[in-house]
């Protein structure tokens, strides 16, 4: 197979981000939208992550990149240029056995609300370990707004290094509005941020890096627990809706209770379950309150044995729920009141 043409293959799959933004986009917050553009900006332009952003060009570009979504917003995704044919966005599979060789890895899949991601990087490193294939993003050539800096696709995993340092940045950013005393500020105060910013995102990365790869593995874990296509299925019919939230907070808290939660707690290291607490969403929390009180606890005692008592006792709750979800649907449909009740007749 000849070379993939690298320039017209970064255009198309940009073109494709530019389409899905278009389609999204809007899913977000005004504040939080913001917020992501701003760091969208400094990805496409380059600036360093400290840089003061020229308030000149932020606005006219923001316009100019709003105006460029309402024309696409229609468009259907472009076929992918590999070797002498051309592939369907989604076929990451076909498109990364001609990239690897070239030193570049691609991944395409689907979000929250249904949300199609693309991205285009180049390859740092990939390993096997155990049944897994661990593909880790270097430097990036096509993103789009939303960058999950992880995911899992069948038996593969891709780490975005990039993605994960900007994830950390907006996290840094946002704390520092009110420098609050709490888990992610703990987690922030683990690394030089005030001395030499680039350092703390890489040691922060690093160290962030290895527990999304446990949740991604979890994630996995509770596919094999719970059936995939069956999962996938509940939840493109309940998309858009609050039962969508819940079931995807639900099978979060299975994937970190099986694998990631009992890897930190095996490995000690605190800036981490500091982030991994200060990071939970607002759902997260709210269906499983016991978790930040068991965490509180061994902040203040320094003793973990109530925590690993809580994930060994999460394991088998979040599961069954799981499960209840999926009967629920198999017997009612996309009825979101019916979901939305069991779980919060389910926290923990």
């Amino acid at each position: 197979m000849s070379e993939i043409p690298i320039d017209t293959l970064t255009r198309r799959v940009q073109h494709n981000c530019d389409i899905a933004d278009a389609r999204h986009g809007a899913n977000y917050s005004m504040c939080v939208y913001l917020m992501k553009m701003r760091e969208y900006f400094r990805w496409e332009k380059g600036y360093g992550f400290n840089a003061t952003l020229p308030k000149d060009e932020v606005g006219p570009w923001l316009a100019e990149r709003e105006q460029r979504w309402a024309e696409l917003d229609e468009d259907d995704y472009q076929r992918l240029p590999v070797g002498d044919i051309e592939v369907a966005p989604f076929d990451a599979e076909t498109i990364n056995a001609a990239l690897f060789s070239q030193g570049l890895v691609y991944s395409a899949g689907l979000g929250m609300q249904a949300a199609e991601h693309f991205f285009l990087a180049e390859l740092d490193h990939h390993e096997t370990h155990g049944d897994f294939t661990i593909h880790v993003a270097g430097r990036e050539l096509a993103r789009d707004l939303t960058s999950p800096p992880a995911m899992s696709q069948g038996r593969n995993i891709f780490l975005r290094r990039e993605a994960f340092r900007r994830l950390l940045w907006e996290r840094v950013e946002t704390w520092r509005w009110n420098r609050a005393d709490n888990a992610m500020g703990r987690a922030i105060a683990a690394y030089p941020f005030e001395t030499d910013v680039d350092a703390a995102l890489d040691a922060m990365t690093e160290a962030e890096l290895n527990a999304a790869l446990q949740h991604e593995i979890g994630e996995i874990r509770a596919g094999e627990c719970l059936g995939n296509d069956a999962w996938r299925a509940m939840l493109m019919a309940i998309s858009h809706t609050p039962a969508e939230l819940i079931a995807r907070s639900v099978r979060d808290h299975l994937a970190d209770a099986l694998v990631t939660l009992p890897a930190l707690l095996e490995t000690g290291n605190a800036p981490s379950i500091h982030f991994y607490v200060g990071n939970l969403t607002n759902m997260r929390k709210h269906l499983f309150p016991s978790l930040v009180s068991a965490y509180e606890a061994w902040r203040e005692s320094n003793d973990d044995k109530a925590l690993r008592i809580l994930v060994d006792r999460a394991q088998g709750h979040w599961l069954d729920l799981a499960v209840t979800l999926l009967t629920l649907y198999r017997e009612h449909g996309p009825d979101a009141g019916i979901l939305v009740a069991a779980a919060e007749s389910r926290r923990l």
